[in-house]
């Protein structure tokens, strides 16, 4: 039976896919044209296309409130790049079987593809009930004992459940109200509904964006989003693939089962490589398509280009961010073979638990104080501006709250006084401010970096890589490395020059290959070449967010009535004490002045030329609105913000 396309695209369930089809009634635009704006606008009656895939093309948005003093918008196209997060609103309409959430909802293996529903009434099974209401987890489809069955789970008392569902399960299935929160491509990839809109809450938004952002000004609220798809396919005879609207006037003919498939030509995508079987490499296929401002040579990946695809495997990389305020951050992964060298840079505690957390044996930890802490507790130590700490281990102690002994975590230091020092109990949960004080000047790889210190760690490119044309690190003005990730790449070379191979990243780089034959001979690389990526701000996030998560800083105890009474200003300090800065642990004596410049923070002749390099440096690289003056001295130190992501 023909149909149009819209309502083959309707009625199609993509788990079916790939499906044949052949125009009843095609179309043609007179003249040559027949592609327009990257879609195809021409298909002729009896011509045969094998449908790939259906993806979202755009996205139309449309705000679903009014806002007091403005004009109801109308629907505007929301760009696939826009910088927002997002939280999804649950969708009000049931789903009645589970044949239809498989058909419309992803379903995958990452934890984007496990929404979760709930019944209207408890349902009976063997061996379980599910109540009314609870939450069912979908996590996967599969076929088991010749029925396609969706796996589920229900969590009680902290211990999973699972269970199986046919897809002729009927009921009412309501989506769960979910608290995560998602990129724009997050949401168009796995969460929009087949067929429906899908209404979102905008959470927060980059003010990083170079392009006008198309809300309101202060707009946070709800907003309705409606995809425009394009169906992806190949054609006889030809290489590239096809894009087609379905809005596309033909009817259409599924002659799946009766057509042989293997008259169109293989395409395979990155993922679909990295899919295959280790026993299946090498390869050799000709690339049809590859994304543009990919970071390779283009003598090794262009269309027409003939490549070996020896194999696939696990790579590290070291994520790292330009350590900048006044513009919007770079952010790299660094190859483990990068051969340039790296200088150490001052890092910045905001709580002494992140001093326990950055504290090592290889050398004591070597801090100033930036901001005051009066403790509420006289079993505690309190720190001014300007005081100066080696930290050695973590311990607990018993403090007096309330006539009451209670037991907190603390750090023990030692506290850097003018000709002597002083033993120092700093609380886990004490909000202050530490900048590291480097005495370290050795030249350092990465993989030394990684191996000896824990990450975050701030460094500076000391000495390019002479190996690479063009080292994207060594103009930045500092570096921080912030944790280790593994990532899936290829590894491929030019058929004409197999010795020479480079790495490509699964999921950053999206090309389409043509398999043309598998490679019988042996294939040794002796160069593998690896390229420093420089990633998306989204990309970024994606990494931050998916990788486990750092450890949290206990929570703070209720603060003492008088701790805000007693809190000093800068000025208070100023006028109470003078600061001083020992050039190492074992000379204690700097004197600095006592006049607090407002306008100009000069670095004393005095500060030993250790402390002076690390401090004027790091006043370079910050804004003068982020920098601090330490009261009681004409020094001003910079602080990098050392942002901690929830992951």
């Amino acid at each position: 039976m023909a149909l149009s396309l819209e309502e083959f695209v309707h009625s199609l369930d993509l788990r079916t896919l790939p499906r044949v089809l052949e125009i009843q009634s095609g179309i043609y635009f007179e003249g040559s044209i027949y592609e327009m704006f990257g879609n195809e606008c021409c298909l002729s009656t009896g011509e045969v296309i094998k449908i790939t895939g259906l993806k979202i093309k755009k996205i139309i948005a449309e705000i679903c409130e009014h806002i007091e003093g403005c004009e109801s918008p109308e629907p505007f196209e929301l760009p696939m790049n826009f910088p927002g997060l997002f939280k999804i609103v649950a969708d009000k309409t049931p789903y009645l079987t589970m044949e239809e959430i498989t058909r419309t909802i992803h379903i995958g293996p990452s934890r984007l593809g496990h929404p979760c529903f709930y019944h209207q009434k408890d349902i009976k099974l063997e061996n379980l009930i599910v109540n009314q209401g609870e939450q069912i987890m979908l996590s996967s489809v599969e076929e088991i004992n010749g029925e396609i069955m969706v796996n589920c789970g229900v969590v009680r008392n902290h211990q999973n459940h699972s269970f199986t569902l046919p897809l002729s399960q009927e009921g009412e299935f309501y989506e769960c109200e979910d608290e995560h929160i998602y990129t724009l491509k997050e949401i168009v990839e796995c969460k929009i509904p087949k067929n429906r809109t899908r209404t979102v809450k905008l959470t927060d938004f980059s003010n990083k964006w170079d392009l006008t952002n198309p809300f309101p000004k202060g707009f946070y609220g709800a907003l309705t989003l409606k995809p425009v798809y394009e169906i992806q396919g190949v054609m006889k005879f030809r290489k590239d693939i096809v894009r087609i609207l379905p809005s596309l006037d033909v009817e259409v003919k599924d002659i799946t089962d009766s057509y042989d498939a293997n008259w169109f030509l293989q395409l395979l995508s990155t993922q679909d490589l990295s899919e295959m079987t280790s026993k299946e490499f090498p390869l050799v296929a000709e690339v049809i398509e590859v994304p543009q401002g990919n970071q390779l040579p283009r003598s090794i990946l262009q269309p027409g280009k003939t490549i070996v695809i020896h194999k696939k495997y696990q790579a590290s990389r070291i994520l790292a961010s330009e350590i900048r305020s006044n513009f919007p951050k770079r952010h790299f992964l660094i190859p483990t073979s990068y051969k340039g060298k790296f200088k150490r840079r001052p890092r910045e505690f905001p709580t002494a638990y992140d001093l326990e957390i950055a504290k090592s044996e290889k050398e004591p930890l070597h801090v100033v104080a930036t901001k005051a802490f009066h403790p509420a507790h006289d079993e505690l130590s309190s720190v001014s501006v300007g005081d100066q700490f080696l930290v050695h281990h973590s311990q607990t102690t018993e403090v007096l709250s309330e006539g009451i002994k209670k037991v907190v975590n603390v750090l023990a230091c030692e506290k850097i006084l003018k000709k002597s020092s002083e033993a120092a109990l700093l609380p886990f949960y004490m909000e202050g401010g530490f900048v590291e004080v480097i005495h370290d000047k050795r030249q350092y790889h990465i993989s030394e970096l990684c191996a000896q210190f824990h990450l975050p760690f701030n460094v500076k490119v000391s000495v390019r890589d002479l190996s690479i044309a063009e080292d994207i690190l060594a103009a930045t003005p500092g570096l921080q490395l912030e944790e280790a990730i593994t990532d899936s790449y290829l590894l491929i070379s030019d058929f004409a020059n197999l010795r020479e191979c480079w790495e490509i990243p699964v999921s950053r780089l999206n090309m389409t290959v043509q398999l043309v034959n598998n490679l019988s001979q042996e294939t040794e690389s002796s160069l593998v070449r690896t390229l420093i990526e420089e990633i998306t701000e989204e990309q970024y996030y994606m990494m931050r967010r998916y990788e486990s998560s750092l450890l949290h800083p206990p929570p703070r105890p209720p603060k003492h009535p008088s701790v805000g009474e007693t809190k000093l200003t800068l000025l208070n300090v100023a006028q109470e004490k003078t600061v001083d800065l020992p050039k190492s642990p074992k000379i204690l004596h700097v004197h600095l002045s006592k006049k607090l410049q407002s306008n100009q923070a000069g670095l004393d002749s005095k500060v030993p030329v250790g402390c002076q390099n690390d401090l004027a440096d790091l006043e370079k690289e910050r804004s003068k609105s982020e920098t601090i003056a330490v009261a009681g001295t004409d020094v001003t130190t910079e602080i990098f913000k050392n942002k901690k992501h929830q992951k």
